[in-house]
């Protein structure tokens, strides 16, 4: 809770995996992905309550060992596909406490995917909110700019690639762009079903540094998470 206010957080884990196998569970320094998630959330001062929403009996399993964190359904079918969105997800956990009458003021959503979030993070980000602020997202920098970016014709020609604006500039000297890195979406739920999601004008960014910033959607994705487990691993002195 925090200024009076109840909060539910959802960690979202469905079974299916179109690039990585099992990715929720799949090991991540020797831990399963999604234990990252539950051990940083279990930490935060804020969440009133913590769960997961799955379709995956393995999971259930593993989260039965953690305190602080329950899964107080089964995932339907019809949000278990890789067509349903996590905001159909969240309204759906909203929904079956709201028939039991219980009633949150903010969601977080937190997807296992994003393993080196911390509590920080999470935290941090909830102390956004306010009567004007109705919803926070967290972003990066990105590694590149996106106007050094564009479609290629068929012939693979370069001809109007790039921009006579920015021909020959160095990176330095271009605007510093931002992208989402999925680590964290806060919102005050009334926010949240009036703009279908978690943007809209009352929606800040919360800045996250790249090495935490990793969103894991394929092997590539693993092995940078491990190397910077790593790293980070042996500077601890």
């Amino acid at each position: 809770m925090i200024n009076n206010k109840t909060i539910l957080a959802v960690i979202t884990a469905r079974k299916g995996s179109k690039r990585l196998k099992n990715k929720n569970l799949i090991p991540l320094d020797k831990k399963p992905l999604i234990q990252w998630t539950i051990e940083e959330a279990i930490k935060s001062k804020y969440i009133d309550r913590l769960i997961i929403s799955t379709d995956d009996e393995n999971i259930i399993s593993l989260a039965s060992k953690f305190n602080g964190v329950t899964i107080p359904f089964i995932r339907p079918e019809n949000l278990s596909s890789d067509k349903a969105t996590s905001v159909d997800v969240i309204k759906h956990a909203l929904s079956f406490y709201e028939s039991n009458n219980i009633i949150f003021d903010y969601v977080l959503l937190l997807q296992p995917t994003s393993p080196l979030r911390i509590c920080k993070d999470i935290d941090d980000s909830i102390q956004e909110l306010s009567n004007e602020i109705k919803s926070v997202v967290s972003v990066c920098e990105t590694d590149h700019s996106p106007l050094w970016s564009n479609e290629l014709p068929e012939n693979k020609s370069m001809k109007d690639f790039l921009p006579v604006s920015i021909k020959n500039l160095r990176s330095q000297d271009l605007p510093t762009f931002y992208r989402l890195n999925g680590a964290v979406y806060v919102s005050d739920v009334e926010y949240l079903i009036k703009e279908n999601g978690f943007f809209g004008a009352k929606t800040k960014a919360y800045l996250m540094p790249k090495d935490r910033s990793i969103d894991i959607d394929n092997e590539l994705d693993l092995l940078f998470a491990e190397s910077i487990i790593k790293s980070n691993s042996s500077n601890i002195i």
